[in-house]
């Protein structure tokens, strides 16, 4: 199969998981999708189906948008979805100030769950013909320890907005990185795309 017939999507417009995936070496482009992200009561205490499930959905919505009927090719679609989750409480996009606040009070002395879900969707779509379509996902998970945090240093992360668009009200590669005590596995799942598990699981399709 010759990469360069494949059209690799990136379901997301955070320019974070752009980073990790262009470092990775792959060719692609970005398709942005607006997907609900609420989850069934079911879901909301199982964090690895739920984020399993959001991953699956913002793949799941590409795709239907792409492949018209007009369209021919190999289309390869990438959705992911992270979450942190702490004692099986799952943290996602504080809403509000209050918010992020009692998320960082409760992170803080803490290791807590990062939670990754990658969903790649092959469709197969030859002009006039039947397409064909798979998908398969997984998930990688990181453990962070915070240090412990006072007040000031919450209010004036708070105040600084980077927490805002970020699961668990904190983003390691930018202003929350001195609370981080240490991690165990991969620093790309907590940013949000572990690209090496990627290429890994999917070498025929983005390995160079």
């Amino acid at each position: 199969m010759d990469k360069r017939d494949i059209d690799i999507v990136l379901a997301s417009a955070s320019p974070r998981r752009r980073q990790l995936l262009e470092e990775a070496g792959v060719d692609f482009r970005i398709h942005a999708v607006d997907v609900d992200e609420t989850l069934e009561p079911d879901l909301e205490a199982e964090p690895l189906e739920a984020v399993k499930k959001l991953a699956e959905r913002k793949a799941k919505a590409a795709v239907e948008e792409l492949v018209t009927s007009d369209y021919d090719g190999l289309l390869v679609v990438i959705g992911s979805d992270t979450m942190v989750v702490l004692r099986g409480e799952i943290f996602g996009k504080p809403q509000d100030a209050e918010d992020a606040r009692r998320m960082l009070q409760a992170l803080s002395g803490c290791g807590h769950d990062v939670n990754t879900a990658v969903s790649v969707w092959v469709v197969h779509a030859p002009k006039d013909q039947d397409i064909s379509l798979f998908y398969r996902t997984f998930v990688d998970t990181t453990y962070v320890y915070f240090k412990e945090l006072d007040d000031a240093q919450i209010e004036d992360y708070i105040a600084s907005g980077d927490p805002f668009d970020k699961a668990g009200a904190y983003g390691i590669q930018s202003g929350a990185a001195p609370f981080i005590d240490h991690i165990e596995g991969s620093l790309d799942t907590v940013i949000g795309l572990p690209a090496t598990r990627l290429i890994k699981e999917f070498p025929d399709l983005f390995a160079c």
